[in-house]
């Protein structure tokens, strides 16, 4: 049984051609992925019933001025040292914790100092003390040992995955227990300090590499100018993606903003997780890949294909029954967010796809797209996302955000990524057609037995809509890949043999 289980273990390690490595390293951060969101659910069903959604939204605007500083100080560091061509890069990394912890320890005080001015400016003088309490959270992030980088540059994805569950498991059990003793905001933010400092501990257990405070100008001179753009890219997404967050909760109430952040994380699970297992694996393999144009290319269809062909179905299958998630596990005073939640998803699926498109920007050198095309997105939101959140509240803020993604968003990044690989508009468009239809079959099955059943909202009903969403997208998926061009069951073939 024991030489069973060790020969699993060594299958199942990120090794072997660049394709075995990528799928293995993918397995492995999927697996996290999946514990962590399951984690991440179950934490907020079990919170939703002990707190108030403002709770939620007190740690939201802590989080979203902590989130503010670090987006406007990111260095890009991590990425470049991934896409550097070089196997050991060990000469950058005393040079590049120096870096992080002077910017980690800029952060915390200007949190302390600034924290007074938050609460004035949301109105909310409580959000005053949880912003002096994460002011530690930056210290905790930027002294962690930069060696851990080496996980994801050389495709050691089991490392990664034992690095982040730690930090997810410690904040699961701290923030349940210190719900359940004293349920406020404070369980909140005692989770998340507790699996920074776990996560800090646990990356000078897992790497050999022993950070010293040594700084070389020219080491940080390289490894700043590849981040420029990077720089400036987080800042804008920043804007874009929690900006609204700002929004709601300066001209609504923490309330609003608890809603619409806890709407958000649940709906957006496809982009959320699957896109951060996209851009950690692709980035590293597509830079293993550079100098073969034609490989990465269809290295880039295959990635769309199984982004597709997961995040449609979880989009549209979230859409679909998130009035019955929310009424069973959350409870009557949470039914505000279902509509926002149902938009929220939609957004999230524009999302995945277009993130399965950054890595490919980066390895060719042109993370200038990335930044403009933000850029653009940021000044559409800017326009009218004051009077539309007026107007129309949390319910409008979604609709705005995903009909930007929509158009123009996602067609003008979809003819950037094509014109970067050569690529056709065809193919593109062959693998994102397939999973939509048969996600569209699959949410109007669901929908119909939806309103069909007679009984209220319960763990039986959702189970029986959940079922039958995977049988009819499984069902349609086997029809239209055998009727088709749609090469998917070859594609899941090759990810499952890699596995094995």
């Amino acid at each position: 049984m024991k030489g069973k289980l060790l020969a699993f273990i060594n299958r199942a390690l990120p090794q072997g051609g660049v394709l075995e490595q990528t799928v293995k390293s993918g397995a492995w951060m999927g697996a996290m992925n999946v514990f962590s969101r399951g984690l991440q659910i179950i934490l907020v069903i079990i919170l939703a019933n002990l707190l108030e959604p403002a709770d939620f939204g007190l740690l939201g605007i802590a989080l979203l001025v902590l989130s503010a500083l670090q987006k406007f100080s990111e260095l890009g560091l991590d990425s470049a040292v991934i896409q550097d061509a070089s196997e050991n890069v060990d000469e950058y990394m005393n040079t590049m914790w120096v870096l992080q912890l002077l910017r980690g320890s800029v952060l915390a005080g200007i949190l302390l100092l600034g924290a007074p001015l938050v609460g004035s400016v949301f109105g909310e003088p409580r959000a005053t003390g949880i912003v002096r309490a994460i002011a530690v959270a930056p210290i905790l992030v930027a002294a962690k040992n930069p060696g851990v980088v080496y996980f994801k540059k050389k495709l050691n994805f089991h490392w990664e995955f034992a690095y982040q569950m730690s930090g997810s498991l410690t904040r699961f059990v701290v923030t349940i227990v210190w719900a359940l003793v004293s349920p406020t905001v404070w369980a909140l933010v005692a989770g998340l300090l507790a699996s920074r400092a776990v996560r800090f501990a646990f990356s000078f257990i897992a790497h050999e590499y022993q950070p010293q405070l040594s700084f070389d100008i020219d080491r940080a001179r390289e490894l700043i100018q590849y981040g420029k753009w990077l720089t400036a890219n987080s800042i804008l997404f920043f804007l874009y993606s929690e900006g609204d967050d700002a929004v709601v909760g300066w001209l609504l109430s923490a309330t609003a903003l608890g809603f619409y952040q806890t709407a958000y994380r649940l709906s957006n699970a496809p982009a959320t997780e699957i896109t951060q297992v996209i851009n950690s694996v692709t980035f590293s393999a597509f830079s293993a890949l550079q100098e073969d144009s034609a490989a990465m290319r269809e290295a880039y269809y295959k990635t769309l294909q199984l982004a597709a062909f997961v995040t449609f179905p979880a989009a549209f299958g979230i859409a679909g029954v998130a009035d019955v998630f929310v009424k069973t596990f959350m409870g009557e005073q949470w039914v505000a967010m279902i509509p926002v939640m149902q938009i929220l998803a939609v957004y999230g699926l524009l999302r995945s796809l277009g993130k399965t498109m950054g890595p490919v920007f980066k390895t060719l050198d042109r993370p200038d797209y990335i930044t403009k095309m933000s850029a653009l997105r940021v000044l559409l939101i800017a326009v009218l996302i004051i009077p539309v959140t007026n107007r129309f509240g949390i319910v409008g803020i979604s609709l705005l955000i995903g009909a930007i993604s929509l158009f123009p968003m996602f067609p003008l990044d979809a003819y950037l990524v094509i014109k970067s690989i050569d690529g056709s508009y065809r193919r593109f468009a062959t693998e994102l057609v397939h999973p939509l239809l048969a996600s569209v079959g699959m949410f109007t099955a669901v929908t119909a037995v939806n309103r069909s059943l007679s009984v209220e909202a319960g763990v039986l009903k959702f189970a029986v809509l959940v079922t039958v969403g995977v049988v009819v997208y499984v069902c349609l998926a086997l029809l239209l890949s055998t009727q088709f061009e749609w090469s998917i069951d070859e594609n899941l073939r090759k990810v499952v043999g890699a596995l094995g």
